[in-house]
């Protein structure tokens, strides 16, 4: 019986300590990872996605090593509760992030805090804003970097880890870069680390530093065709051009910034766009910069690089240079992976959100997930492919009393179609009035298809897959307790609200 039994027994504990080894082994090869995240970046600025105009190579380089999606949104297009989603992979109903000055729920499991859990040194360095005006550190985090509110392209005011009195003069692109490089440094060999960069740029107002500032000033920048193609749209589109979202709005005070004796308005449209180009150029500077010290350090292969934008931007389409809306370039978004686990030189069609990123960083660095969360790990959708994929998302905004030009959306984004319903009207059928668009047939979305007789099938179709939607989180118009709309109307042409 011994005789027996002892090799067995040898033969189980060889096992097990290979499968001890091998566990140990892995766990001290886990990814480091750096995730940089834009605000207001639109995919179209930057070369990997066929910008003309701005060239990114560090992000390109990037991209061509990694996976680019071509169809990632944000399902909130607006700072806080995109940052908050990206954290946590929840729509902002669950968060509760669902405007700019609320703070993340301390309580709420996050993707960095899950990795420190499990022996990562965790670092957030830059813009937080979510809590308008707290730039304490937050859980989950060794050390953290920040400031209050939107922090500014010149001298911010920073919190370093606790500590007021260090403010470094200069460009914050550069400041931060100083600061995630610094850190980056400092790091143990053999400790796997998870660092969140977070930039200010491009978010308005647009200051490029200083080599920059004049780097497209041949670039002539008309508006985009669908600036005044506004029938069949929603009459509160209409209302919103003279506000400080609209094109025939101060264009972000745009005269005041840079002065231009040419009196056309064309041109402070265009000097706008050419600041957010210029802000662009040092992000990309910036990423060049962390490459460079990851294979200095012998750690790039072993990075999980994540580049992405928290939401999207309209810069003159339907009329509008904000975001909020349901409109593409509102809420379309550039992601870039590049990592272990991830094929090189992969373009990935399917539609991904905010939401998936806390899954897929945790599935990539083998921790355990987030139970209940909204988004899924798009590990395999990139390596093998994912046959059950999504092929439609809901989107959700909430009216804001401090930004009263955009009302209460909620939306079905499918592969081909969009149906965008206004939930909390005024009465009036034509101020919120719905849409729906065929993207493939007209990606400009210039022809509402809402109220033709012969897509009424498709409306309705998309009618009830958006009430589906709905109701599978828990909203229904009895429990989504928004805000009413108080209307555009409430605030002047010339309020100016920030």
């Amino acid at each position: 019986m011994k005789s027996t039994c002892l090799p067995i027994l040898v033969a189980t504990l060889v096992v097990c300590l290979g499968g001890l080894s091998l566990f140990a082994a892995e766990s001290a090869t886990r990814p480091n990872v750096l995730f940089i995240l834009c605000d207001d970046l639109r995919p179209d600025a930057l070369g990997c996605y066929g910008s003309k105009h701005v060239k990114t190579p560090h992000i390109d380089r990037l991209a061509a090593g990694g996976v680019r999606f071509m169809n990632g949104f944000c399902t909130t297009s607006l700072c806080s509760p995109s940052r908050a989603s990206i954290l946590t992979g929840l729509y902002a109903h669950a968060h509760g992030v669902r405007n700019n000055f609320t703070e993340l729920p301390p309580a709420l499991p996050q993707w960095p805090g899950r990795l420190r859990e499990q022996g990562y040194s965790t670092g957030y360095i830059g813009k937080w804003h979510m809590g308008e005006d707290n730039d304490a550190p937050r859980p989950g985090f060794d050390w953290f970097v920040s400031h209050k509110g939107q922090g500014k392209y010149f001298d911010t005011e920073w919190n370093v880890n606790g500590d007021r009195r260090e403010t470094p003069k200069g460009y914050y692109t550069t400041v931060v870069t100083d600061y995630a490089a610094d850190w980056v440094a400092k790091q143990p060999a053999g400790k796997p680390w998870a660092l969140c960069l977070g930039h200010k740029a491009p978010h308005s107002f647009y200051f490029p530093e200083e080599q920059y500032k004049h780097a497209f000033d041949d670039v002539r920048v008309p508006y985009p065709q669908t600036a005044f193609h506004l029938d069949g749209q929603p009459d509160w589109i209409r209302q919103r051009l003279p506000t400080w979202h609209g094109i025939y709005g101060p264009l972000f005070e745009w005269r005041k910034q840079f002065p231009d004796t040419r009196p056309e308005a064309v041109k402070d449209f265009e000097n706008m766009v050419h600041a957010y180009w210029g802000t662009v150029l040092s992000v990309d500077d910036s990423v060049g910069r962390l490459v460079q010290l990851l294979e200095s350090r012998g750690e790039l292969e072993n990075t999980l690089i994540i580049f992405m934008g928290d939401n999207g931007l309209l810069e003159g389409e339907h009329g509008m240079v904000d975001k909020r809306t349901m409109h593409e370039p509102s809420i379309r978004i550039p992601i870039i992976a590049r990592g272990p686990g991830l094929p090189a030189g992969k373009v990935v069609e399917q539609q991904v959100l905010t939401e998936d990123i806390a899954p897929s960083v945790l599935d990539l660095c083998r921790a355990p997930p987030i139970s209940k969360t909204h988004g899924r790990s798009w590990k395999g959708l990139c390596n093998q492919g994912d046959p059950d994929w999504r092929t439609a998302w809901l989107y959700e905004y909430n009216y804001e009393k401090q930004f009263p030009y955009t009302p209460n959306i909620r939306g079905i984004r499918s592969d081909r179609f969009k149906f965008v319903h206004y939930p909390h009207g005024d009465g009036t059928a034509d101020r919120h009035l719905p849409e729906m668009y065929d993207l493939a047939a007209d990606p400009d979305e210039r022809d509402n298809l809402a109220v033709d007789p012969a897509h009424a099938a498709t409306r309705a179709d998309l009618e009830r897959r958006l009430a589906e939607l709905l109701t599978s989180f828990g909203l229904t118009p009895e429990k989504d307790t928004m805000p009413l709309d108080e209307g555009i109307k409430s605030a002047l042409p010339d309020q100016k609200i920030r």
